[in-house]
Protein backbone atom coordinates (compact mmCIF):
# COMPACT_ATOMS: atom_id res chain seq x y z
CA UNK A 1 0.00 0.00 0.00
CA UNK A 2 3.08 2.37 -0.33
CA UNK A 3 2.20 5.69 -2.66
CA UNK A 4 5.15 8.07 -3.03
CA UNK A 5 7.35 7.88 -6.05
CA UNK A 6 5.24 6.33 -5.66
CA UNK A 7 -4.26 12.07 4.04
CA UNK A 8 -7.64 11.44 9.01
CA UNK A 9 -9.00 12.27 12.48
CA UNK A 10 -10.83 9.97 14.90
CA UNK A 11 -13.96 10.52 12.84
CA UNK A 12 -12.36 10.21 9.57
CA UNK A 13 -14.60 7.10 9.00
CA UNK A 14 -17.95 8.77 9.12
CA UNK A 15 -16.71 10.89 6.06
CA UNK A 16 -16.18 8.03 4.14
CA UNK A 17 -17.92 6.00 1.63
CA UNK A 18 -20.42 3.54 2.89
CA UNK A 19 -18.37 -0.03 2.73
CA UNK A 20 -20.89 -1.57 0.54
CA UNK A 21 -20.20 0.78 -2.15
CA UNK A 22 -16.15 0.53 -1.80
CA UNK A 23 -13.74 -2.04 -3.60
CA UNK A 24 -12.66 -4.66 -2.08
CA UNK A 25 -9.33 -3.32 -1.07
CA UNK A 26 -6.98 -6.31 -1.40
CA UNK A 27 -8.24 -6.91 -5.23
CA UNK A 28 -7.72 -3.61 -5.59
CA UNK A 29 -4.22 -2.96 -4.28
CA UNK A 30 -2.99 -6.41 -5.95
CA UNK A 31 -4.64 -4.84 -9.15
CA UNK A 32 -2.82 -1.48 -8.77
CA UNK A 33 0.32 -3.28 -8.32
CA UNK A 34 -0.30 -5.29 -11.29
CA UNK A 35 2.43 -7.32 -13.36
CA UNK A 36 5.46 -5.30 -12.83
CA UNK A 37 7.15 -3.04 -10.88
CA UNK A 38 5.35 0.30 -10.54
CA UNK A 39 7.84 2.37 -8.52
CA UNK A 40 11.36 2.91 -8.71
CA UNK A 41 12.79 0.31 -5.89
CA UNK A 42 14.07 3.42 -4.34
CA UNK A 43 13.58 4.10 -0.65
CA UNK A 44 11.51 6.82 0.30
CA UNK A 45 13.86 9.88 0.93
CA UNK A 46 12.28 11.47 4.02
CA UNK A 47 12.50 7.51 5.79
CA UNK A 48 15.99 7.87 4.97
CA UNK A 49 16.53 10.88 5.53
CA UNK A 50 14.70 10.95 9.24
CA UNK A 51 15.29 7.27 10.24
CA UNK A 52 19.55 7.34 9.22
CA UNK A 53 20.91 7.55 12.31
CA UNK A 54 18.80 5.71 14.22
CA UNK A 55 20.58 2.44 16.15
CA UNK A 56 19.74 -0.54 13.87
CA UNK A 57 16.97 -3.13 15.65
CA UNK A 58 13.89 -4.51 14.96
CA UNK A 59 11.62 -2.50 12.55
CA UNK A 60 7.65 -2.80 11.13
CA UNK A 61 7.18 -1.62 8.18
CA UNK A 62 3.62 -1.14 7.45
CA UNK A 63 2.15 -0.88 3.91
CA UNK A 64 5.91 -1.99 2.58
CA UNK A 65 4.74 -2.23 -1.20
CA UNK A 66 7.20 -3.42 -2.82
CA UNK A 67 10.33 -3.10 -0.41
CA UNK A 68 11.85 -0.21 -1.56
CA UNK A 69 12.09 1.32 2.39
CA UNK A 70 11.85 -2.51 3.52
CA UNK A 71 15.34 -3.31 1.82
CA UNK A 72 17.44 0.11 2.84
CA UNK A 73 16.09 -0.82 6.26
CA UNK A 74 17.70 -3.94 6.05
CA UNK A 75 20.86 -2.95 4.26
CA UNK A 76 21.60 -0.63 7.31
CA UNK A 77 21.66 -4.03 9.51
CA UNK A 78 17.83 -3.97 10.74
CA UNK A 79 15.82 -7.07 11.22
CA UNK A 80 12.75 -6.18 8.99
CA UNK A 81 9.06 -7.15 9.38
CA UNK A 82 7.45 -5.85 5.99
CA UNK A 83 3.75 -5.88 5.96
CA UNK A 84 1.66 -5.29 3.05
CA UNK A 85 -2.06 -6.30 1.61
CA UNK A 86 -1.02 -7.02 -1.88
CA UNK A 87 0.30 -10.34 -2.36
CA UNK A 88 2.29 -9.67 -5.64
CA UNK A 89 3.90 -6.86 -4.49
CA UNK A 90 4.96 -8.64 -1.29
CA UNK A 91 6.50 -11.18 -4.22
CA UNK A 92 8.58 -8.46 -5.51
CA UNK A 93 9.76 -7.06 -2.35
CA UNK A 94 11.15 -10.46 -1.68
CA UNK A 95 12.80 -11.52 -5.12
CA UNK A 96 14.54 -8.41 -4.60
CA UNK A 97 15.50 -9.35 -1.02
CA UNK A 98 16.62 -12.94 -1.98
CA UNK A 99 18.73 -11.15 -5.43
CA UNK A 100 20.71 -8.55 -2.91
CA UNK A 101 21.42 -10.93 -0.28
CA UNK A 102 18.73 -9.84 2.16
CA UNK A 103 16.61 -12.27 2.47
CA UNK A 104 17.35 -13.22 6.12
CA UNK A 105 16.64 -10.41 7.21
CA UNK A 106 13.07 -9.15 6.14
CA UNK A 107 9.99 -11.06 7.21
CA UNK A 108 7.22 -10.62 4.60
CA UNK A 109 3.94 -10.52 6.19
CA UNK A 110 0.17 -10.31 3.83
CA UNK A 111 -2.21 -8.84 6.34
CA UNK A 112 -4.80 -6.18 5.86
CA UNK A 113 -3.67 -3.38 8.19
CA UNK A 114 -7.50 -2.71 9.23
CA UNK A 115 -7.62 -6.04 11.01
CA UNK A 116 -4.28 -7.00 11.99
CA UNK A 117 -2.42 -6.06 14.74
CA UNK A 118 1.21 -7.27 16.00
CA UNK A 119 1.96 -9.27 18.88
CA UNK A 120 5.05 -7.75 19.39
CA UNK A 121 6.90 -4.80 19.97
CA UNK A 122 9.55 -3.32 17.85
CA UNK A 123 12.59 -0.95 17.94
CA UNK A 124 10.65 1.72 15.19
CA UNK A 125 7.78 1.00 13.36
CA UNK A 126 7.59 3.18 9.92
CA UNK A 127 4.34 4.06 8.06
CA UNK A 128 5.39 6.14 4.82
CA UNK A 129 3.11 7.50 2.64
CA UNK A 130 0.20 4.92 4.43
CA UNK A 131 -2.89 6.15 1.70
CA UNK A 132 -5.58 4.52 -0.47
CA UNK A 133 -8.07 5.51 -2.56
CA UNK A 134 -10.19 2.97 -1.18
CA UNK A 135 -11.55 3.54 2.63
CA UNK A 136 -9.17 3.16 4.85
CA UNK A 137 -8.79 3.88 8.72
CA UNK A 138 -5.61 5.80 8.79
CA UNK A 139 -5.66 7.67 11.99
CA UNK A 140 -6.73 4.58 13.80
CA UNK A 141 -4.11 2.28 12.27
CA UNK A 142 -1.45 4.76 13.22
CA UNK A 143 -2.75 4.86 17.18
CA UNK A 144 -2.58 1.35 16.75
CA UNK A 145 1.40 1.26 15.38
CA UNK A 146 1.88 3.56 18.07
CA UNK A 147 1.26 0.66 20.41
CA UNK A 148 3.31 -1.85 18.53
CA UNK A 149 6.28 0.52 19.62
CA UNK A 150 8.98 -0.64 22.40
CA UNK A 151 9.98 1.40 25.01
CA UNK A 152 12.43 4.16 23.89
CA UNK A 153 11.92 3.13 20.33
CA UNK A 154 10.65 5.07 17.68
CA UNK A 155 7.24 5.27 15.47
CA UNK A 156 8.10 7.14 11.85
CA UNK A 157 5.10 8.54 9.87
CA UNK A 158 5.78 10.01 6.50
CA UNK A 159 2.93 11.27 4.55
CA UNK A 160 1.42 13.46 1.68
CA UNK A 161 0.68 16.57 3.05
CA UNK A 162 -1.36 17.80 0.13
CA UNK A 163 -2.20 17.22 -3.58
CA UNK A 164 1.03 17.61 -5.83
CA UNK A 165 1.34 21.27 -7.23
CA UNK A 166 0.22 20.20 -10.77
CA UNK A 167 -3.53 18.95 -9.97
CA UNK A 168 -6.49 19.45 -7.94
CA UNK A 169 -7.60 17.46 -5.16
CA UNK A 170 -10.32 15.70 -6.87
CA UNK A 171 -7.49 14.55 -9.30
CA UNK A 172 -5.85 13.10 -6.63
CA UNK A 173 -8.32 12.24 -4.60
CA UNK A 174 -7.49 9.92 -1.21
CA UNK A 175 -10.10 8.07 1.17
CA UNK A 176 -9.08 10.08 4.08
CA UNK A 177 -8.09 13.55 4.48
CA UNK A 178 -4.28 15.39 4.37
CA UNK A 179 -3.03 16.61 7.50
CA UNK A 180 0.15 18.51 8.10
CA UNK A 181 2.81 17.37 11.05
CA UNK A 182 1.15 19.13 13.99
CA UNK A 183 -2.26 17.55 12.64
CA UNK A 184 -0.48 14.63 12.57
CA UNK A 185 0.74 14.65 16.12
CA UNK A 186 -2.60 15.44 17.21
CA UNK A 187 -4.12 12.54 15.73
CA UNK A 188 -1.50 10.05 17.32
CA UNK A 189 -3.37 10.97 20.56
CA UNK A 190 -0.30 10.22 22.67
CA UNK A 191 0.12 10.58 26.10
CA UNK A 192 2.88 11.81 28.26
CA UNK A 193 5.17 8.54 27.70
CA UNK A 194 6.25 10.44 24.32
CA UNK A 195 8.49 12.79 22.84
CA UNK A 196 7.90 14.66 19.48
CA UNK A 197 11.46 14.10 17.87
CA UNK A 198 10.59 15.64 14.11
CA UNK A 199 7.44 17.15 13.32
CA UNK A 200 7.97 18.88 10.12
CA UNK A 201 6.64 20.07 6.58
CA UNK A 202 9.07 19.19 3.82
CA UNK A 203 8.85 20.23 0.14
CA UNK A 204 10.80 18.20 -2.57
CA UNK A 205 11.11 18.89 -6.44
CA UNK A 206 9.42 16.27 -8.37
CA UNK A 207 8.70 16.14 -11.97
CA UNK A 208 4.69 16.21 -12.95
CA UNK A 209 3.57 14.32 -15.83
CA UNK A 210 3.61 16.29 -18.50
CA UNK A 211 7.89 16.67 -17.21
CA UNK A 212 7.83 20.07 -16.33
CA UNK A 213 8.90 20.92 -12.63
CA UNK A 214 6.59 20.16 -9.38
CA UNK A 215 6.73 19.79 -6.13
CA UNK A 216 5.11 17.64 -3.51
CA UNK A 217 4.53 18.68 -0.12
CA UNK A 218 5.37 16.02 2.78
CA UNK A 219 4.25 15.51 6.78
CA UNK A 220 7.36 14.03 8.33
CA UNK A 221 6.81 13.04 12.31
CA UNK A 222 8.89 11.24 14.14
CA UNK A 223 8.12 10.44 18.05
CA UNK A 224 9.84 8.51 20.58
CA UNK A 225 8.24 6.53 23.42
CA UNK A 226 10.16 6.77 26.88
CA UNK A 227 12.39 4.08 27.91
CA UNK A 228 10.93 1.59 30.39
CA UNK A 229 11.74 2.69 33.88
Amino acid sequence: MHTDEHHGGPDEAADQPDAADQPDAQAWWTERYGDAPIWSGRPNRAVVETADGLPPGRVLELGSGEGGDALWFAEQGWQVTAVDIAPNALDRGRAEAERRGLGDRVTWQQADLTTWHPDERYDLVSAAFLHSSVAFPRAAVLRGAADAVAPDGHLLVVGHAGSPSWADHEEHAHAEPLVGPEEQVAQLALDDGWTVVVAELRTRDVTAPDGSPATLDDTVVLVRRAAAV
